[in-house]
């Protein structure tokens, strides 16, 4: 996006230039560090934000599990209850594609597959936790805000 895109995006609509100025900075931070799609700075956001992924990651900071172990893990700790194998492999694969964990196979009859975090995944994890902190800090007030917006009954 070109700085007269944002001009125009803004047009008609009495934006102070500090704004318009913010969103141009804005806009070039997401040029430099990756605004396409596959990008990690798009990817890894959406990756602690879904389903599965954050509840993996804390669960492999534990220790490292067998796959089978971790599909169990996941039904017994998650309010969405279990976990399809398939997803469950696919988010493990992305994880691991992404550096955040290490799979390591030990030959055996069957085969012995271990999952564990890596110190990127631990990383990440730490700056997680400052999220979560927010989260349990604010908790009152959203469910607060929660409650008075249900009350309005709009949707």
């Amino acid at each position: 996006m070109k700085e007269s895109e944002i001009l125009e995006a803004v047009r008609g609509d009495d934006v102070p230039q500090m704004q318009v100025d913010a969103l141009i900075a804005l806009v070039g931070d997401m040029e430099l560090h990756g605004r396409d799609r596959s990008d990690p700075m798009r990817e890894i956001p959406a990756r602690i934000g879904d389903r599965w992924s954050l509840l993996l990651l804390l669960l492999l900071r534990i220790g490292s599990f067998r796959h089978a172990t971790l599909k169990r893990l996941v039904a017994a700790t998650s309010a969405e209850g279990e976990i399809s194998q398939r997803m469950l492999t696919l988010r493990l694969r992305t994880l691991e594609r992404d550096g955040l964990i290490d799979r390591t196979v030990t030959p055996s009859i069957p085969p012995r597959v271990d999952y564990a975090i890596t110190g990127l995944g631990l990383s990440l994890l730490e700056r997680v936790e400052s999220l979560m902190d927010w989260v349990r800090e604010n908790n009152p007030a959203i469910r607060a805000s929660r409650d008075r917006f249900d009350a309005l009954g709009e949707d």
